[in-house]
């Protein structure tokens, strides 16, 4: 008990002075006239902001969580059979969570091999963050705004759902763990809440998609031109209302906003907001993978129903965006293609017009690529030459042609 005892002190020591450690001078002076305070509250007062842009959870837990069908250890029980499964695909299960951590004696390049997916790259985030939790303490608290209702006192995530999951993560699922299932926080006023505050905190910190941004955009739109926010889980409709807005309608928020994302210029803003015009599943695809605004803007040109299909393809194939702007204005997704070549054909076509943008590309990409789907050098090598036959009769075809 006495480690438990030690943690908590410390704890408690930490509290004592961060709000002059984070603030200080005149900013604690404000912190204090504002009411604002800091306290280590129990961790199931707390929950996520719903409408956050930033997505810790994948989309599916994300909305099963929110509309309270999962608890939180639910979620990330979740989050570990999803992460269990993308890693068993790849040739690399993990039992304990601690296996997912860098071994520093294995000499080995396995992620380059195989990189991991994003259900794994999020779940070794979090464990990491979580040990450091365990063996550092709670150093940077949460700011979570007080919707206490009545004697029900509850609190919502204004910034740090990362450490939220992370505490969680330590205290259901890591044995060791000595914690009085307190968080730190600091505690905002409810009428004292800011989207800009979040925003400001969102792209301060690494790691932002461009899916995400493209809601901080919305956010900040939708609240400067006095729209509700929600405070239940959204589906992408509710971001893409925004899509009518504009900052040359709020003048006088635009420096305010452009600054609370990150300094961007008024058109980067506009490029961000473009993306929410992508289909739903090219968001999730997009945000799940980090696709880059860059790479994601020639897709705006292809019909909605073929946004989640050219996505998979930068995801899978890892296009440039050179690729992928001569992919989409060469049409190789669009009607006239439906209309004119049977179902059968339409991959034969797909391969001719990705053929064009190849030049640039290095053949142990395509090598590592066939390896990394099957799982096998003899198998991939099998389908590289089934390939080449392919090629090579079609080339006779062109012999025949030419004659």
């Amino acid at each position: 008990m006495s480690g438990k005892r030690d943690n908590t002190a410390k704890l408690d020591a930490l509290l004592a002075s961060v709000t002059e450690d984070i603030l200080g001078g005149e900013a604690l002076a404000e912190f204090q006239e504002h009411g604002l305070r800091v306290e280590r509250i129990l961790l199931e007062l707390v929950r996520p902001d719903p409408i956050q842009p930033r997505r810790v959870l994948p989309e599916r837990i994300y909305h099963a969580f929110h509309d309270n069908r999962l608890t939180p250890t639910q979620a990330l029980r979740e989050l570990v059979q999803m992460a269990q499964l993308a890693a068993r695909q790849k040739g690399r299960p993990f039992d304990g969570l601690l296996d997912l951590l860098p071994n520093p004696d294995d000499e080995g390049d396995e992620e380059q091999k195989s990189p991991v997916s994003p259900e794994e790259a999020l779940l070794r985030d979090l464990v990491n963050l979580a040990i450091t939790i365990r063996d550092d303490g709670q150093v940077n608290p949460l700011t979570v705004v007080d919707v206490s209702q009545g004697v029900m006192r509850q609190f919502r995530i204004e910034t740090g759902e990362r450490r939220y999951w992370a505490t969680w993560l330590l205290r259901d699922f890591i044995a060791g763990y000595t914690g009085d299932g307190m968080i730190p926080c600091i505690v905002i006023p409810a009428k004292s809440y800011s989207p800009f505050r979040q925003a400001k905190e969102n792209t301060a910190r690494t790691g932002l998609s461009a899916i995400a941004m493209a809601r901080q955009a919305a956010l900040l739109l939708l609240a400067v031109h006095g729209y509700e926010l929600p405070t239940s889980s959204v589906t992408n409709d509710f971001y893409r209302q925004a899509l009518d807005l504009h900052l040359r309608g709020k003048p006088e928020y635009a420096a305010e906003v452009l600054t609370a994302m990150g300094g961007i210029s008024k058109m980067h803003f506009s490029r961000y907001k473009a993306l929410l015009q992508l289909s739903d599943e090219s968001l999730e695809l997009a945000d799940r993978h980090n696709v880059d605004e860059f790479r994601l803007r020639p897709v705006l040109k292809l019909p909605q129903e073929h946004h989640a299909e050219m996505v998979r393809q930068i995801v899978d194939l890892g296009l440039t965006g050179r690729q992928i702007r001569d992919i989409c204005e060469q049409g190789i997704l669009e009607e006239d293609i439906e209309k004119d070549i049977s179902p059968k054909s339409r991959q034969t076509v797909r391969l001719a017009k990705l053929m064009k943008s190849f030049d640039h590309d290095q053949p142990d990409d395509l090598a590592r690529v066939l390896v990394d789907e099957e799982k096998d050098v003899q198998l991939a090598r099998a389908k590289l030459q089934r390939m080449m036959r392919y090629l090579q009769q079609a080339d006779q075809v062109l012999s025949r042609l030419n004659d």
